[in-house]
């Protein structure tokens, strides 16, 4: 595509992309930001503090409306206003108690903007806040710290391709540092996402993390690496073949399938018909665990789901 009135409506109408849900057997959409970034880091690029609280209250409100607007199908994520952690968790609570969204966008770098990692006494609040609400942190690719640089020479579509794969390299540093930091010894019922990252890299940084807690004699840890991962993290894949492989190394109940709709390298429209030949060997009860279960259970979806 070269034009935006290339793309289809259900990149931008809700109604639309109820229709290409329908069309894909897609009861619920659980929706990721982009007008502000993948976690609304480009608000940070605002100096009026006002003017900045203001856009994240004004997405957060509209998100609520296009979920009440579409019967709870679409599930935007909130996002936060982090350079003040009070106004945060307050935002926490008014986004839970008032508008019902049922998940929080985060950075993995908010030390990009001179606030503290995520490791330090600052988030705390927040971290409270959420475990005691169930509400999942999410971390989607690209909304952290920088890739790096790719050689010059590129045409666009092949530095778009190239970036685009570069990206999971992101929340392989966020999971790292979930384990190695004792955040999630602190908060054990604190439910962490990684976001359109995939999920064939894991098994390895995983078996890679315990080795190196071994070669290094790191004592203060609960948990294995692996344990840490089934007991609070999660992480949704598209594209990947081998879905037996992960569920093997993983276990079924921590990967969850995502269409990546409306990116360029979305399943659309053959979402439907790629689940049933990459499943076709995966026992129906974990199948619908990764389609369908945990994604209800992280986003506390009532009702019927078909």
């Amino acid at each position: 595509l070269t034009r935006v009135d290339e793309m289809h409506p259900g990149a931008t109408d809700p109604q639309a992309r109820l229709q290409v849900m329908d069309a894909q057997g897609i009861s619920k959409q659980i929706l990721y930001p982009n007008v502000l970034g993948f976690a609304g880091s480009f608000v940070m690029n605002i100096r009026d503090v006002p003017l900045r609280n203001f856009c994240v209250q004004a997405y957060n409100e509209h998100a609520a409306g296009m979920q009440r607007a579409t019967a709870g199908r679409l599930l935007p994520q909130a996002l936060l206003p982090i350079w003040d952690m009070e106004l945060t968790v307050q935002e926490v609570i008014r986004c839970h108690e008032h508008y019902g969204l049922t998940g929080l966008v985060l950075t993995d770098s908010p030390e990009l903007w001179k606030l503290p990692t995520l490791a330090e006494s600052y988030w705390d609040p927040l971290w409270r806040e959420a475990q005691e609400r169930g509400l999942p942190i999410n971390f989607h690719i690209g909304g952290g710290a920088s890739i790096g640089n790719l050689w010059a020479g590129m045409d666009e579509p092949t530095a778009i391709a190239a970036m685009s794969s570069l990206a999971d390299i992101t929340n392989m540093r966020c999971l790292i540092n979930l384990i190695f930091s004792g955040l999630l010894d602190r908060y054990p019922r604190l439910k962490f996402v990684s976001v359109a990252s995939g999920m064939g890299w894991i098994p390895f940084l995983l078996e890679l993390a315990t080795y190196q807690i071994g070669q290094n004699c790191v004592t203060h840890l609960r948990l294995t690496p692996l344990e840490y991962f089934q007991r609070q993290i999660y992480a949704s894949y598209w594209f990947e073949t081998d879905v037996a492989y992960a569920v093997q190394r993983l276990g079924e109940d921590n990967i969850m399938f995502e269409t990546d709709y409306p990116h360029s390298d979305t399943t659309f429209p053959n979402s439907r018909p790629l689940v049933e030949k990459r499943f076709k060997d995966i026992p129906p009860n974990e199948t619908r665990k990764i389609v369908r279960d945990k994604g209800v259970a992280l986003a506390h979806v009532s009702g019927e789901i078909e």
